[in-house]
């Protein structure tokens, strides 16, 4: 990986002199949390004594690193009063600036302007080779607008520190009819989906995986204790909570038998469409759901199978509305008719 011969730093002192060593240690320390002596001297090849000498340099130069001791001792960079400049390599210069690109039209509130000034201040600083590849990315994407909620940029990174630390959170939660609880919680992760931030966390009254919305999540600081991470509900935790959104604003459930096995129409059908359960050899239930009549019609003719609709029954009745106005628009139009359709018979 190249690394790019640049510095990010949120200070206006000056550089200090110090060596090429000094600066891969810094990298090393901000790229990991936690590092043994042997192992930093391995990763730089010189001594364990030389490594303790190059990180008292550091605490000299401002860096604040801590050092801990016994069988599981090591160094770690802690938290300063002011950060520390920041090594990066080309792909994760390029990813950082395409970062505050985004976050300067997304949706997190409260951030756009800060995140035009850093993109400033980091594109001055950047190597002509990077800027080229950042303006070249710029140029060929043209963003769609969010049309979700923003949320507060101090949300977010209040929860994000809570799960970060195994520590519990507890919040204030509107539902979708406004009615406001209080949620103890063990936060797992935070999803976006493009057009809402989601928090998957363990709901202790509930004992239980639940979902929430961020924008309609107010965090009670401080946070609570610290637990142990549970298994999560699902391996594809996006998946998980694209299908779960997805489901809970469904107006319309459907159950259909397609005359196809799963995996023949698994390819065709998205987390957020519905979920498929082999029946046999020859034949899988589908259960989606839509806000509306029209979109399930969509999803059913999307798959291209033959399928017999087991619930509900409004929707076999649209269907066959459906069906009998395709028919009237397949029938043929005679000979110098000019109306938008067929005369009636």
């Amino acid at each position: 990986m190249r690394k790019s011969s640049f510095l990010v730093s949120c200070q206006n002192r000056p550089m200090l002199p110090t060596s090429a060593r000094l600066l891969r240690l810094l990298s090393l320390l901000q790229a990991h949390r936690d590092w043994t002596g042997p192992e930093l001297a391995r990763r730089l090849e010189v001594s364990t004594r030389t490594i303790r000498n190059d990180v008292e340099r550091l605490r000299e130069l401002g860096y604040p690193v801590d050092a801990t001791t016994g069988r599981t001792g090591g160094y770690r960079l802690g938290a300063g009063a002011a950060l520390p400049p920041l090594l990066l390599d080309d792909d994760e210069a390029v990813a950082v600036a395409v970062g505050l690109r985004s976050a300067a039209s997304g949706t997190v509130g409260g951030i756009e302007e800060t995140s035009v000034r850093a993109l400033a201040k980091l594109e001055q600083v950047l190597p002509s080779r990077l800027r080229h590849r950042v303006r070249t990315l710029a140029q060929a994407v043209v963003p769609v607008p969010g049309a979700g909620p923003t949320v507060a940029a101090e949300v977010l990174t209040a929860i994000a520190t809570a799960i970060r630390d195994h520590q519990r959170l507890r919040f204030d939660y509107a539902d979708h009819g406004g009615a406001v609880t209080r949620r103890d919680t063990e936060p797992h992760r935070l999803v976006h989906t493009g057009r809402r931030w989601y928090l998957v966390a363990w709901d202790l009254d509930r004992d239980d995986w639940r979902t929430f919305r961020v924008d309609r999540t107010i965090p009670r600081i401080p946070t609570g204790p610290r637990f142990v991470p549970r298994e999560p509900p699902d391996p594809d935790i996006a998946g998980y909570v694209t299908r779960g959104a997805g489901a809970a604003m469904w107006q319309h459930r459907a159950r259909v038998r397609l005359h196809a096995p799963a995996a023949a129409v698994a390819g065709r059908i998205t987390p957020a469409m519905g979920t498929l359960t082999p029946l046999d050899d020859a034949h899988c239930e589908f259960r989606t759901g839509a806000d509306t009549l029209p979109v399930l019609a969509v999803y059913l003719g999307f798959l291209d199978v033959d399928f017999d609709v087991l619930d509900p029954p409004e929707l076999v009745a649209h269907l066959r509305a459906l069906g009998e106005r395709y028919l009237r628009a397949a029938a043929p139009t005679p000979v110098g008719w000019t109306g938008p359709s067929p005369p009636p018979p």
